[in-house]
């Protein structure tokens, strides 16, 4: 008996077909039955089949006689089934890669529930990859298993079979079945959650949803569409018969009227002619069910009204009502917002014809991010060294708890805003401030950027159009041309900034100030780091923190984070860090061995309570040099990074770590010991000695000393590397592990052996 029975139908899918079964078979868990039924289909689907089922014994091909539906043809591999759970799976989707494994860890961890629901991506023909938005409520926190009225936001989460998995005993007891005809899930899903005794989630992507450009059935225009009012009729008439789940009907009633005016708003799904036929049925359907207690959100009241009232001309009335109030609000604001901006304005002229503030300081970071980077640092310098200044902070209201309660705090285009940038002397910033912002005779300028180039920047992008994309370089000189001071770790960095962004500022090689922190910080800082963090005590932390792809669309994760994790065993973690620049976290995980820290508002602190950083081009790898902890550089897409935005040096040729070119040299990396060999060490004891000469954990206090005090001798003299020593990490007090033996033949070789 397998574990898994998964039942795949098709039915005009052959494009997509060998992926979807090569999705199923190529799973690293491969206790598993694939039913793949053939729905009479037109195409080459039932050649495709049996072309799978000859090379692999654990395909069990099904052709039916003639073509009977999406529902049916599941009902078919039912009959087939004998594993302990079933999984359904569309002949156009797939499994992500491990899902399977995934699938079966939760299920053990949660004592074999009746159902698991897990989460989906949507993917494009363009090539996105979006996923599910009520991702949130898969959550793994809190009691499992559970019944669905601890848990009935689950409700909300797309109502489709193939996003759980079935305990099949419980489907075979409970004699659950596909019905005919369109929308078939739905008679499937509602009873099947209302029913379980015991439901899990598993907080992570294991399919990925098709979204055709053409092709898709409920994308197509037919009177298939009315099957809605049939198979809603089925969900309520389960629900009559089984009255212990009668307080789910008003849930159940908004979920249909939801679910006919999204069919009935749909341009594209009923025949013409057909409309108002179909709102005399969502009518009659809408008095039949309504049920007291069944409120309607604000929001949907206009579709509630169509279905209940079953007039299209009514409902073109009222959507025409609303959409003249929308444009009415929408033509006050745009009047209000201008005459806003031109009263912000008049303020601004004002500011900048009163007195400079000399003890005033204004900083920000990443435009409009929180309390951080070298501003971050710079500004708490200048409250210790500067304390006659007063400082400010300048952030989205999201942000403003990440700010020191003794700095003031500043909204991005409030009046108090644009008074702070035309009177504050001092003005410090990693980006830049307002286009529109003038700088006065008198104010000084501080550019801190936030890291050492690896990357090209500045006029460097001139002839790099996908890395440029819209950049005006004429105000990008401008805004240099304010500048009076520039920040800069190493020599390298010097020569990159005054070549790139040619201007009249003074460089001051003083170290970067945001790593001041990793020689002030102690083991009892790290200690407490690890611990907010949920790091448990003997684990390694490794900090994954990936750049920005000029070349891609869509910021997608080349690493299957789980596997490696998988591969390297209990003792390892992995903190994931989105770049800024990233739609969305790189995972959803919130605690166990992945854990998404993309969030938090120091990556200094996240570089700290971790014991290696793996990194691809991130300026963050000079910055963890300072730390003298293991770098592991990942480069599987070096040529494409460097065609595209382009490089300042070679880094495999020169890295401050071992370099892995695929995963399976990653894992090795990790698995033999060597991230922190003797050979990794010699390559970042080089990297050091290159890139952070100047970062000995006082350079924010020369800053402060230099350009507010006005001391340009008299500097606290740079500590030489060898006499420094940033707080160790928690891995380096324990043993080192022994090396793996050597591979097998075959086997991919650390880059390092050959470094």
């Amino acid at each position: 008996m397998p574990r898994f029975s998964v039942i795949v139908p098709a039915f005009k899918v052959q494009a997509y077909l060998h992926e979807c079964l090569e999705s199923v078979l190529g799973q690293s868990y491969p206790d598993l039955e694939l039913i793949a039924v053939d729905d009479r289909s037109p195409d080459a689907c039932g050649a495709i089949i049996d072309e799978f089922a000859a090379r692999d014994a654990r395909v069990r091909p099904v052709h039916l006689p003639e073509n009977v539906g999406l529902g049916r043809a599941r009902n078919a591999g039912l009959e087939c089934a004998s594993g302990d759970y079933l999984v359904f799976l569309d002949g156009d989707d797939t499994l992500t890669p491990d899902a399977l494994r995934a699938i079966a860890d939760r299920l053990k961890e949660t004592s074999e529930p009746d159902v698991l629901v897990y989460d989906y991506a949507r993917t494009y023909w363009s090539g996105e990859t979006r996923r599910n938005q009520l991702a949130g409520q898969l959550t793994e926190q809190g009691p499992a298993p559970f019944r669905l009225d601890d848990r009935p936001g689950l409700l909300t989460v797309l109502m489709v079979v193939w996003n759980k998995v079935y305990r099949r005993e419980f489907v075979e007891r409970q004699g659950f079945a596909f019905p005919p005809g369109y929308y078939e899930d739905t008679p499937w899903t509602y009873p099947v959650l209302l029913s379980a005794e015991t439901i899990a989630t598993l907080d992570r992507v294991c399919v990925h949803y098709r979204q055709r450009r053409r092709g898709n059935i409920l994308g197509t225009t037919s009177r298939g569409h009315f099957d809605v009012f049939e198979q809603y009729d089925r969900v309520f008439a389960y629900v009559d018969a089984h009255p212990e789940l009668a307080h789910w009907r008003p849930v159940l009633f908004r979920r249909m009227v939801d679910h006919i005016a999204t069919v009935f708003t749909r341009r594209d799904r009923l025949p013409r002619g057909t409309r108002t036929e179909f709102l005399r049925k969502a009518r009659a359907h809408y008095a039949r069910y309504r049920t007291p207690g069944a409120g309607v959100r604000p929001h949907v009241r206009l579709r509630h009204a169509l279905v209940r009232l079953g007039s299209h001309r009514t409902y073109r009335l009222l959507s025409l009502g609303s959409r003249l109030r929308g444009r009415t609000l929408k033509v006050t604001s745009a009047v209000l917002r201008r005459t806003r901006d031109a009263a912000l304005h008049l303020h601004y002229l004002i500011q900048l014809r009163l007195p400079l503030r000399a003890d005033r300081a204004v900083f920000s970071s990443h435009r409009g991010r929180g309390h951080g980077c070298n501003p971050g640092a710079l500004e708490s310098a200048f409250r210790t060294f500067a304390p006659k200044i007063r400082t400010a902070w300048i952030a989205r209201p999201e942000h403003h708890h990440t700010i020191p309660a003794s700095t003031r705090r500043l909204r991005p285009g409030s009046a108090a805003y644009w008074t702070a940038l035309a009177r504050s002397k001092y003005l410090v910033n990693n980006v830049g401030f307002e286009r529109g912002m003038v700088k006065r005779p008198g104010q000084i300028m501080i550019q801190t950027h936030h890291g050492t180039p690896l990357k090209r920047m500045g006029l460097d992008l001139q002839d790099r159009p996908a890395a440029a994309r819209d950049t005006d370089f004429a105000e990008l000189l401008r805004s240099a041309d304010t500048w009076d001071y520039c920040l800069s770790a190493n020599r390298h960095s010097t020569l990159v900034w005054e070549r790139v962004f040619p201007s009249g500022f003074t460089t001051l090689e003083y170290g970067l100030p945001r790593n001041d922190v990793f020689l002030q910080a102690t083991s009892a800082d790290v200690a407490r780091l690890r611990e907010s963090l949920g790091i448990p005590e003997d684990a390694v932390a490794i900090l994954y923190a990936p750049t920005y792809r000029d070349y891609r669309r869509s910021q997608r994760l080349t690493l299957d984070l789980e596997r490696v994790l998988r591969q390297l065993g209990p003792r390892f973690v992995v903190l994931t860090r989105a770049h800024p620049s990233y739609d969305a976290p790189l995972t959803r995980a919130a605690g166990g061995r992945l854990i998404d820290v993309s969030g938090h508002p120091s990556i200094e602190s996240l570089a700290l309570a971790s014991d290696a950083l793996v990194t691809d081009y991130s300026s963050l790898m000079f910055d963890y040099a300072g730390l003298d902890r293991p770098i592991v550089v990942h480069t599987d897409d070096w040529e494409a990074y460097e065609a595209a935005r382009g490089t300042y040096f070679d880094v495999r040729a020169f890295p401050p770590g071992a370099v892995a070119r695929n995963e399976d040299e990653l894992i090795d990396i990790f698995a033999t010991g060597h991230w922190r060999g003797s050979r990794s060490t010699q390559l970042r004891t080089a990297f050091r000695e290159r890139f952070c000469a100047y970062d000995d954990g006082r350079a924010a206090e020369r800053v402060v000393r230099h350009v507010v005090l006005g001391e340009t001798t008299g500097l606290p003299p740079v500590v030489p590397l060898a006499e420094r020593h940033p707080v160790p990490s928690a891995a380096a007090a324990r043993p080192v592990a022994p090396l793996a033996s050597v591979p097998p033949p075959g086997t991919a070789v650390p880059v390092t052996e050959s470094l």
